[in-house]
């Protein structure tokens, strides 16, 4: 039986109650903390290795799923609170079974997607029972998160760069009827098989597979050639997502139009600088920016929180920090 523990929060409140429960104890919300920065800090303790689906609410009636989250006993999650926004509910569901896909959600014109990170630029993200994989890899140090994903039906590679494209690891998790869409570096590295599977699209162009919209939009710098990789626009039940690849704060990237989710490269030296991602952030405003790729030649990683304090909150961008390295 699902369970459930609902909080609602408001100005000097903080009020809680369980619904059913069954033998082993449901979510339980420890602790809530107002961030200035228009966020909140949620706290849930649940048994290790549960899945749970933490939701809001503004009128206990209409719920957003937020985030499904594999338990790991005690766990924090930092929730966009939009500002002028005074009162919001929260509820963390137990879900039934092993195969819910982990990670936020985003509500669409036809049900949710599901963003899980992998590392560095590689994500899955689910859709109506699609599978969607960006840039899959094979660093040996993160293999083991590939264990127990479903294969995919849509597979994105941006560029032929190690760091983004792999064949064998395209082999290990495309199904049988998976689309891979490339540029023409990639296509021209993919087995005879995964050729036959394949779309080139350049810089510019578009396609429309199992429902979705998927254009190319060009990623380059110093580094990157223009026209070698491409960065996506990829439209989900009228919600539309941007994975930037490989690339500089280029003119095309900061004149993108209503974006909803951003996938933002930041690292030295070879895609932007901090201060270059937030300028772009902030000249295209999308609506949840997930910064991705920012781990540095040296290994240091990119400071998120001081990317989130440049971005700031007067532009309405929710910046969220995943961990693609730890």
């Amino acid at each position: 039986m699902k369970s459930s523990l609902l909080i609602s929060l408001l100005p000097g409140c903080l009020l809680g109650f369980a619904g059913p429960t069954n033998a082993q104890e449901p979510p339980r919300f420890t602790g809530i903390q107002r961030l200035t920065s228009d966020e909140t800090v949620l706290q849930v303790n649940a048994a290790t290795g549960v899945n749970y689906r933490l939701d809001a609410s503004t009128n206990l009636v209409d719920w957003i799923s937020l985030i499904t989250v594999l338990s790991a006993g005690s766990n924090q999650h930092t929730n966009f609170f939009a500002p002028g926004s005074e009162t919001r509910f929260f509820r963390a569901v137990q879900l039934s079974g092993t195969a819910n896909l982990t990670g936020d959600h985003l509500a669409t014109t036809n049900g949710a997607v599901v963003i899980h990170p992998l590392f560095h630029a590689s994500f899955v993200m689910s859709w109506n029972g699609k599978i969607i994989y960006n840039d899959p890899d094979d660093d040996s140090a993160f293999q083991s998160r590939y264990q127990g994903l479903p294969p995919a039906d849509l597979i994105l590679v941006s560029h032929s760069h190690g760091d983004h494209f792999s064949s064998a690891k395209i082999e290990a998790v495309r199904g049988p009827n998976a689309v891979i869409i490339a540029p023409q570096a990639v296509f021209n590295g993919l087995t005879a098989a995964q050729k036959a599977a394949a779309i080139v699209l350049r810089n510019g162009n578009s396609t429309n597979v199992m429902g979705l919209t998927v254009e190319a939009v060009p990623a380059y710098n110093g580094n990157h050639p223009r026209g070698d990789g491409n960065g996506y626009v990829v439209t989900i039940g009228g919600k539309r997502f941007y994975m930037s690849g490989d690339t500089g704060s280029t003119p095309e990237m900061r004149a993108l139009q209503d974006i909803d989710v951003a996938f933002l490269c930041m690292n030295v030296p070879f895609t932007m600088t901090l201060s270059e991602a937030v300028t772009a952030i902030r000249a295209f405003r999308p609506r949840v920016v997930y910064p991705y790729h920012y781990r540095n030649s040296d290994s240091t990683l990119t400071d998120l929180n001081s990317l989130k304090r440049q971005v700031g909150t007067d532009v309405g961008v929710d910046v969220r920090a995943r961990k693609w390295y730890q």
